[in-house]
């Protein structure tokens, strides 16, 4: 744990950060590429090319899985570990997704901040990929606003490692443990304009709704003129050629605006809520229903 930022009242704000795998740099002997792996730092040559994502999924090196795959699979494990129990306490949150190449002057990267902030005053911690772009900048609106800001990094051959602007922080080396941390603990997502990475993390959670992997899970795009030819795509092709249903679209809520973006992740919020309250009540119903025609027969015997 280290000591973080001081904030603009002056109040020091602590900063988690859950060392699984990284790439940083040693400022100290000027700009030199460094690897943390928990409590191993691995700099210059003792780096490895790959990283630990490629090694897994190469095909080509199949000789060495009989004796590597199993301390691989209890390092995978070790990682969901990690995540599980360093998030298990955290508040209502929202995963926001969008490009680490944003310039920090950029519509999406203003966009983003007020995003964080605004999600912060309703009470959720933010959650994102822990880079710079627009994720520093969904960080950094959710922390100046008084709010709990995440970053979950990954291990990449160009990783830059955490912005300054996360409070609470996890770097994965396999992108599953770390896709599994970004719904698991998020009531919805938020999604700006990205690459591939950011068409990843959509497209999933947009299969899990509809394959009901997940419930009332809202999936908000923000940036109108960036997405709109995405979807036409998609109404225009994968519905009307009968891919999906046209039901489908509904699944997404497209928004330049903060206030209507945050609403809807709240409305979506609070009808899941009511809709676990009713399943509760019909249950209890059920119950004391069954329970007294059980001892209405045994009196009648």
């Amino acid at each position: 744990m280290r000591a973080g930022k001081v904030s603009p009242a002056g109040a020091v704000k602590w900063v988690i950060l859950v060392t699984v795998g990284r790439m940083g740099w040693n400022s100290e002997r000027g700009l030199r590429p460094e690897r943390h792996r928990g409590a191993v730092t691995l700099r210059r040559e003792a780096i490895p090319l790959s990283t630990a994502d490629q090694r897994l999924l190469d095909s080509r090196a199949r000789a060495d899985w009989k004796t590597r795959d199993g301390w691989r699979a209890l390092r995978i494990l070790s990682e969901f570990v990690e995540g599980f129990d360093t998030l298990a306490d955290l508040p209502p949150a929202v995963s926001v997704f969008g490009s680490a190449r944003a310039k920090p002057d950029s519509q999406e990267v203003e966009l983003a901040e007020r995003l964080g902030a605004a999600l912060a005053r309703a009470g959720y911690a933010v959650i994102t990929g822990g880079g710079p772009g627009v994720m520093e900048a969904a960080n950094r609106g959710a922390s100046e606003a008084g709010g709990l800001s995440v970053g979950l990094g990954i291990e990449l051959p160009f990783e830059q490692g955490l912005n300054d602007w996360v409070d609470i922080g996890i770097d994965f080396r396999y992108f599953f443990a770390r896709k599994t941390m970004f719904v698991k603990y998020a009531q919805g997502f938020v999604v700006l304009p990205g690459g591939f990475g950011t068409m990843d993390e959509l497209f999933e959670a947009l299969t899990l709704v509809q394959t009901k992997k997940v419930t009332r899970f809202p999936v908000v795009l923000m940036g109108s003129a960036y997405w709109q030819g995405l979807l036409d795509w998609i109404r225009d092709k994968m519905v009307a050629e009968g891919k999906i249903s046209p039901v489908d679209m509904d699944l997404m809520c497209l928004t330049d605006d903060v206030d209507e973006a945050v609403r809807h992740i709240v409305e979506a919020d609070a009808a899941f809520t009511a809709e676990q309250e009713a399943v509760e009540q019909e249950v209890v119903r059920r119950t004391a229903a069954a329970q007294k025609a059980a001892q209405t027969d045994k009196t009648d015997r």
